[in-house]
């Protein structure tokens, strides 16, 4: 069994790296052409729903976890930055990047990763805008981010590009490869009819206790990609899998007391239930799709 466990270890983090080495260095590389400090610009002056998609755009394009979003978050709100769109950007960054959905479509499948991008985009958006129609940008604290925002570079280097795809890796990369091991245990040591007979159904309440789940934990999605592929394969059902997939990234314990030091504590509730709630409403709509 333990052969087969490496076995299976070694192919897929091999897959993964290959994969992982093109997608970090083509990110890198068009980050070189984007104009940051414009599109935080444009976000805060041009119409709510232009802003609103340009907001899921910067999440799209800057491969951040939840807590490195937290600086991004305060640079924006001392810039005036709508408390609308701000919010989008931090419900959609750590969800949605290029690594990810590139990951997603390799493993999962387009259907899987088209899915995905539509139902996390267009829930972060009305999340977002419903946090600011029912008042809690009130909930905001004054913080200044010490030291301002890293600039970024707006013209294309080689050298920069490969250095910034090294970086990419080296914070990404191992999250990879612990989701490989973690697969292949997965896939070697716990037997199919257990997760099919557990797992695999379609009852409504396995979604939103996936979403709960989820939310203790700190794992990346770089990470739960290729656990979700091993869990899906071998029979868990696509709803639950989306949900804590989505909770665990959208909110965990390190990005919470980040967000403390910014956020009232209703907006830290509301924050919470809106992570949970975005979840299970994603996990009900794969169910469909």
């Amino acid at each position: 069994m333990w052969l087969d466990v490496l076995k299976s270890f070694f192919v897929i983090a091999l897959e993964l790296t290959l994969l992982f080495i093109v997608i970090s260095f083509f990110i890198s590389l068009i980050q070189g052409f984007i104009p940051y400090e414009k599109m935080e610009m444009w976000m805060g002056r041009n119409h709510p729903f232009f802003s609103a998609f340009l907001a899921v755009f910067f999440a799209f394009v800057t491969p951040f976890c939840s807590c490195s979003t937290i600086p991004v978050v305060v640079h924006m709100l001392n810039n005036k930055v709508r408390f609308g769109i701000v919010m989008i950007f931090l419900f959609a960054s750590p969800v949605l990047d290029l690594t990810i959905i590139t990951l997603m479509t390799a493993l999962l499948g387009w259907k899987v990763a088209v899915a995905y991008t539509i139902i996390t985009t267009l829930l972060s958006i009305i999340i977002g805008f419903t946090l600011e129609k029912l008042g809690f940008q009130e909930q905001v604290k004054k913080v200044i981010l010490k030291g301002g925002m890293q600039r970024r570079r707006e013209k294309f280097s080689l050298q920069t590009t490969i250095a910034e795809s090294m970086s990419l890796m080296r914070q990404v990369y191992p999250f990879l490869i612990i989701g490989a091991a973690i697969g292949s245990i997965i896939q070697g040591a716990v037997p199919t009819e257990w997760i099919t007979h557990y797992l695999g159904g379609e009852e409504w309440w396995l979604v939103p206790i996936a979403a709960i789940v989820g939310i203790p934990l700190y794992i990346r999605l770089s990470t739960m990609i290729p656990i979700s592929q091993i869990m899906i394969a071998k029979g868990m059902a696509l709803g639950p899998v989306m949900a804590l997939m989505i909770s665990s990234a959208g909110a965990s314990l390190p990005e919470l007391t980040l967000l403390n030091s910014i956020f009232k504590k209703k907006l830290m509730v509301a924050f919470v239930a809106s992570v949970i709630l975005m979840s299970t409403v994603s996990g009900f709509l794969f169910y469909l799709v």
